[in-house]
């Protein structure tokens, strides 16, 4: 029985509860983790994506909290009974859907720390190491990612760990708008313009839409497949122009390294030369790719960010680092803030007011902040640089792997570049040929049946993927990153893609 039933009364309130008893703590927390860990030996075995029914849930769930406690062993079973099955297993080996969500030992470690230790760090006073460590974190990865000094702390920059690229890419457009708000006057806000591509994660239009950015002034600029769907210098002038002779105010733009359709690359050195001759604040999205710029062969992807006003990536994808941790450095972190800073007399305090300190409430939307540093110090620490770099090349050979199977069947083709660990791929619509009929063109009918493909194939739970449409094209998404896969969990998709395709091409 679990611990809240076996407690007496004491103090005359008949029931009390003892809900941080240190030994029930520790036994139910090695129940927790025993059940964790048999999760993961077995995750491989489990339908990748979920196969439940839209309200499945409530179904199996009483209609109202219990009145008594229940044991923590019950609650356990009920998880494997009821909460698994609604599960899709991003930490399974089969998992290649959107980008991967890559756990670790050494991140859970630093979550259950962090979880256990309940600081809610909005200041220094609050918590000087949960401050002082992040500051020391985000010089380390900066360091790594060889980052322009201006972005470290040792350099007059700065870092904060974030929740989400979402939280990010908000707080520097709206560090952003101030800025120019300041000079031509916050009645003018309904002229400011927001830049992005075609291919721009939706995050930069929701930041948009949040810091008030008139709907109407946000561009996504169109991409071309002969450069590889990134954004060009050229296209990005031409748009800023126009809106410039339309009595338009240019704020802000985000290029991305390794979009989330197909790892396209905006190239960063042409794209921030006109940004500057305009004014315009660059944030480098890197919410996915940005790990792999660890490694010195995919460094050249980030040249030109010494250029750019901030920078973010999601050690929480694809560095072994749990949900949630997004990275952002930025130049000048007196502009975030004086765009996001309150002070009230409760959170005064002696080393704030000396300006001794850093009080991350300041880089962030919320107030309160949980001690992310402490999993992002952990894996730094237990896998070092070397080994976080062999990580992720694996993934990257193993992709590479994929597309190697793909080009020995000529019925797919690879439909962009693959820059990554994410392969694009579809079945060529030559090899649909006649499946289609008038109605339809020969295109639409290669999409309808990759979207059909995709779907027999997830609906198999074997492997799970997801979709994108690049220039028109619908394809399947091959996003390798997962923690616990091989190449032969690679192998044995490309099979199941291939049975999947042969019933459905012998059907059609």
């Amino acid at each position: 029985m679990g611990s809240l039933q076996n407690q007496k009364p004491e103090n005359g309130f008949a029931g009390t509860i003892k809900p941080l008893d240190p030994e029930e703590f520790r036994r139910q927390g090695h129940l927790v983790i025993d059940f964790l860990a048999d999760y993961y030996k077995n995750v491989e075995k489990y339908p990748v994506r979920s196969q439940v029914e839209p309200g499945y849930l409530k179904k199996r769930m009483p209609e109202s909290a219990p009145y008594d406690p229940e044991p923590i062993e019950e609650i356990l079973r009920d998880v494997q009974k009821d909460i698994v099955p609604g599960i899709t297993h991003w930490q399974s080996p089969n998992y290649y859907a959107y980008f991967p969500s890559s756990g670790s030992i050494a991140g859970f470690l630093g979550e259950m720390l962090s979880t256990g230790f309940n600081i809610v760090g909005f200041n220094w006073m609050s918590s000087p190491a949960a401050t002082e460590l992040e500051s020391i974190v985000m010089d380390w990865l900066g360091q790594m990612l060889k980052l322009p000094s201006e972005f470290l702390f040792s350099g007059g920059g700065g870092g904060v760990m974030q929740g989400t690229t979402c939280e990010a890419i908000l707080c520097t457009m709206v560090a952003a708008r101030d800025r120019v708000l300041k000079k031509i006057g916050r009645e003018s806000i309904n002229k400011l313009v927001v830049y992005g591509s075609d291919q721009t994660h939706s995050a930069l239009q929701k930041a948009a839409q949040i810091a008030g950015i008139n709907p109407n002034n946000f561009r996504a600029v169109a991409t071309t497949k002969a450069n590889a769907f990134g954004l060009t210098a050229e296209a990005l002038r031409e748009t800023i122009e126009s809106d410039i002779k339309s009595g338009l105010v240019p704020l802000f733009l985000c290029p991305t390294i390794g979009t989330t359709s197909s790892t396209a690359v905006d190239i960063l050195t042409p794209l921030c030369e006109v940004a500057k001759e305009y004014g315009i604040w660059v944030h480098v999205d890197a919410a996915y790719a940005g790990s792999a710029c660890i490694c010195p062969e995919y460094r050249h992807f980030l040249d030109g960010v010494e250029n750019a006003d901030s920078f973010s990536f999601n050690a929480h994808k694809w560095f072994l680092t749990t949900l949630d941790c997004c990275c952002l450095w930025v130049k000048n972190p007196s502009a975030l803030v004086q765009a996001l800073s309150t002070y009230p007399e409760y959170l005064r305090n002696k080393a704030s007011d000396a300006k001794q300190v850093v009080d991350y409430k300041d880089w962030q939307i919320t107030l309160s902040r949980r001690f992310r540093s402490l999993k992002l110090w952990l894996v730094l620490r237990s896998y070092g640089v070397a080994n976080l770099r062999k990580f992720l090349r694996s993934h990257i050979k193993m992709a590479k792997n994929f597309e190697g199977l793909i080009g020995m069947d000529k019925r797919f083709e690879v439909v962009v570049p693959r820059n990554f660990a994410t392969v694009c791929f579809r079945i060529s619509p030559i090899e649909i040929g006649g499946k289609h009929n008038q109605i339809v063109t020969k295109e639409e009918a290669a999409n309808n049946f990759n979207a059909k493909l995709l779907e027999t194939i997830n609906e198999s739970g074997k492997i799970y993927m997801t979709h994108a449409v690049i220039g028109g094209d619908y394809v399947m998404r091959f996003a390798v990153g997962s923690t616990l896969t091989e190449n032969r969990h690679v192998i044995l998709a490309w099979k199941v893609v291939q049975e999947h395709a042969n019933a459905l091409l012998t059907m059609s």
